[in-house]
């Protein structure tokens, strides 16, 4: 048995951590469109939040995807 076996992938850790973060930033994105701020920042009506969200969630998951423990 080589320690090469047993490794996980750093990838697949970072892609855990985007997923993560692109949940929370894209659910906070939801909310503030349907609960919106009374005060609203500039180009608010670009709604970042949802797209970076968005993103995010792509990134983590095709990494932990790809990367996933015991793929083949």
């Amino acid at each position: 048995m080589s320690h090469h076996e047993h490794s996980i992938s750093i990838w697949f850790f970072i892609g855990s951590l985007l997923l993560v973060y692109g949940i929370l930033i894209g659910g906070t994105g939801i909310w503030e469109i349907v609960h919106p701020p009374e005060r609203q920042v500039v180009l608010y009506q670009l709604h970042a939040g949802l797209w970076w969200g968005a993103l995010l969630i792509i990134l983590g998951g095709f990494y932990v995807v790809k990367f996933r423990p015991g793929k083949a």
